[in-house]
């Protein structure tokens, strides 16, 4: 009789709370790794539009020896790199909606697509190209005709 007081009885874990933790910890992830894409994306941005800038160094030389203010060259590159961005949240959130509804349909489930992602992927990805180009653009604002014309295309 004294080995009976020695067991303890547990209640199974409720399963609402487990699911609500792995489902917690699987947005997380999936936030996280949003993010990175995000980052990657805009060094990509940055990047392509750093070396666009390099490429037309002569472009610029004449625009700015023609009367182009250093706000005039800037606004040009922010609103290239913003484009750059804006189209790939279009295309992002557009292959995001099919693959949703790709894999609802071979699953036969109810896809369930929420609208405000789908319009704010594309407002995410023109800031994110407006603040990866402010750098290159800042940079091919401050080149000076003279010199840029000087510089071998």
């Amino acid at each position: 009789m004294c080995h009976l007081r020695a067991l303890t009885v547990l209640a199974p874990p409720d399963l609402s709370k487990a699911r609500k933790g792995v489902q917690g910890d699987v947005n997380g992830l999936f936030l996280v790794l949003g993010l990175v894409s995000l980052i990657v994306g805009a060094i990509g941005i940055a990047n392509v539009t750093l070396v666009t800038v390099m490429e037309r160094v002569g472009e610029i030389g004449l625009r700015r020896a023609l009367g182009a203010s250093r706000r005039q060259i800037a606004a040009q590159f922010l609103l290239e790199s913003t484009t750059i961005g804006l189209l790939g949240g279009v295309i992002g959130a557009a292959l995001g909606v099919v693959v949703v509804v790709a894999v609802s349909a071979v699953k036969d489930w109810t896809p369930v697509l929420d609208g405000r992602l789908a319009v704010g992927a594309p407002v995410v990805g023109a800031v994110v190209g407006l603040l990866a180009g402010v750098y290159p653009s800042l940079r091919a604002s401050r080149m000076e005709p003279v010199e840029a014309l000087r510089a071998p295309s």
